[in-house]
């Protein structure tokens, strides 16, 4: 796996906050892989941060997200999918999803939703659906210095005002979404998970 891999990210995987930040900080340089998305999946993560947070975003913080996303990765927006909508046999809430990974050339998407994309449905296009806990998983198999690296890099960035959060409690906080991958990172690296 090189960084010119391309993987389209689902919205269930771009929602939840501390799955988001290790998804897109590994695809940052130097990158593990090239993730692609479209505004429609961006517009479905904004309305969960609104409506189905614990702690619901605000209208801004919101936006403010999306704008950061986009700022950062120009290159993964994926425009004119819809065209191909109408031709998709999966799932009809998530054929938006394929026509991104399609328009984009993924080889892969990235979702939870794993029965919204069936093999059957994908492989006329060439593109394997994977649950985020196996393709984390697949990225620390592959680069493990890399990933540890990212979650110490979570850990600073969160870290200040008299606080310190450190990678186990990272690596903690991904157990609620991924815990395979937490408790495997975890066991290699030799840390106690918080």
């Amino acid at each position: 796996m090189k960084g010119d891999f391309i993987a389209c990210l689902d919205a269930c995987v771009l929602c939840p906050p501390a799955l988001c930040d290790i998804l897109l900080r590994l695809a940052e340089h130097p990158r593990l892989y090239r993730p692609v998305f479209s505004m429609v999946i961006l517009e479905e993560v904004r309305r969960t941060q609104m409506t189905k947070f614990k702690r619901p975003y605000s209208k801004e913080k919101a936006a403010c997200w999306r704008a950061e996303v986009m700022k950062a990765f120009p290159e993964a927006l994926v425009e004119g999918g819809e065209t191909l909508v109408p031709v998709l046999t999966n799932d009809p809430k998530d054929r938006h999803v394929l026509a991104t990974a399609i328009k984009g050339q993924a080889q892969i998407i990235v979702t939870a939703n794993l029965k919204h994309f069936q093999e059957r449905d994908l492989a006329p296009w060439d593109i394997d659906a994977v649950h985020p806990q196996d393709y984390l998983l697949t990225l620390f198999e592959h680069s493990p210095e890399r990933v540890t690296d990212c979650l110490r890099r979570i850990a600073d960035d969160r870290s200040g005002n008299g606080r310190e959060i450190t990678p186990e409690r990272v690596l903690g906080a991904l157990r609620k979404t991924v815990p395979l991958f937490a408790e495997e990172v975890a066991e290699d690296l030799g840390w106690e998970l918080e």
